[in-house]
């Protein structure tokens, strides 16, 4: 396996990064204590390995991600893919508050927010984090558009949409990627938002590619995590759920250990062959704040499953117990 990773285009005319990204979300909060001076080396690293594409969003850490890797951002602004995020409210006087916002005047507020925080004049992928049904997608979109024309953003991508959504866009304007969860426990997408990109030339961008964690063993149960961790209320993670995957997760070991790698790179590599089963691209973007970690995963971008070892992860998604969030109208799966 090698550490330097191929690269790929976003879209048909989209950007073209590495094939798989880093997603920065846990830089900042979500999953427990986190160490900023190792955050940052892990940026850096990421770009020595070939590594292009950066996500975050302004929820989070309520503006603190965009903030915290801007600096990055612009010191590599030439060499490097920034994907940001709006639609996702949050309020000071209630942590546990998600309100998803589409409205116009809310989507030009957010877009100037994000440059202000990232320190820089333009977005090179800008995704609506979550659909609300009660705002015309054309309306949202339509602004969207805007702020490409206006110079303020360059391309476009959608988050947790069905593939009528993603077709409704889509003709619009033209969307550069779909970023939604896909991983061996996690493939709604695939009934709808996976026919969808590939026939639209859309790019797929899986976030929790590996399952939050639980796939690479780091944890086996929501009670091993700390108090701060968003896992304590994930369904899959916790109680009789929690037993019942760990069980899953065991083919996926036994095939790490005979191939002599681990179960995080086969569970990464069987998401990065996704691209050839639906023929489209798929750029997953594992998290992670550890360098350690970071060259586990690219490393993964080149390791073939082969037919066999393929065959015996496919069922495993069908058996997982638990929703993914407690709220399921968070995601596209109520739409479909």
């Amino acid at each position: 396996m090698s550490t330097s990773l191929p690269t790929t285009a976003l879209g048909t005319d989209g950007p073209v990064v590495g094939v798989q990204g880093l997603g920065c979300m846990g830089m900042s909060e979500f999953y427990g204590p986190t160490d900023t001076a190792e955050s940052l080396a892990t940026l850096e690293h990421a770009l020595e390995l070939g590594v292009t594409l950066y996500d975050t969003a302004d929820i989070y850490g309520a503006g603190h991600n965009e903030e915290l890797i801007g600096p990055f951002i612009r010191a590599n602004r030439d060499r490097v893919v920034l994907a940001t995020k709006f639609a996702i409210e949050r309020r000071a006087d209630d942590p546990a508050y998600r309100g998803i916002n589409n409205h116009p005047d809310y989507i030009r507020r957010a877009v100037d927010a994000s440059l202000r925080r990232l320190g820089v004049d333009v977005i090179d992928l800008y995704y609506m984090h979550r659909r609300d049904p009660a705002v015309p997608l054309a309306d949202s979109v339509g602004t969207m558009a805007e702020l490409v024309r206006a110079g303020k953003v360059r391309h476009l991508g959608l988050s947790e949409v069905t593939g009528a959504e993603l077709r409704e866009a889509h003709a619009v304007h033209p969307i550069a990627a779909v970023q939604s969860e896909w991983s061996l426990f996690s493939r709604d997408v695939e009934r709808s938002a996976v026919p969808a990109a590939a026939e639209l030339g859309v790019a797929f961008v899986p976030y929790s590619p590996l399952g939050r964690g639980f796939l690479t063993g780091a944890f086996s149960s929501a009670d091993q995590l700390s108090q701060d961790d968003v896992r304590q209320h994930q369904p899959r993670f916790s109680g009789e759920n929690a037993k019942a995957n760990a069980d899953l997760v065991v083919p996926v070991q036994q095939i790490a250990a005979a191939r002599g790698v681990t179960a995080a790179q086969v569970a990464l590599a069987w998401v990065q062959q996704r691209a050839e089963v639906h023929r489209l691209t798929v750029v997953p973007i594992p998290g992670t704040r550890k360098r350690s970690r970071l060259e586990e995963n690219v490393a993964a971008a080149t390791l073939r499953l082969t037919a066999d070892e393929l065959a015996r992860l496919e069922p495993i998604a069908a058996q997982v117990a638990g929703d993914r969030y407690a709220d399921m109208t968070f995601t596209s799966v109520t739409r479909e």
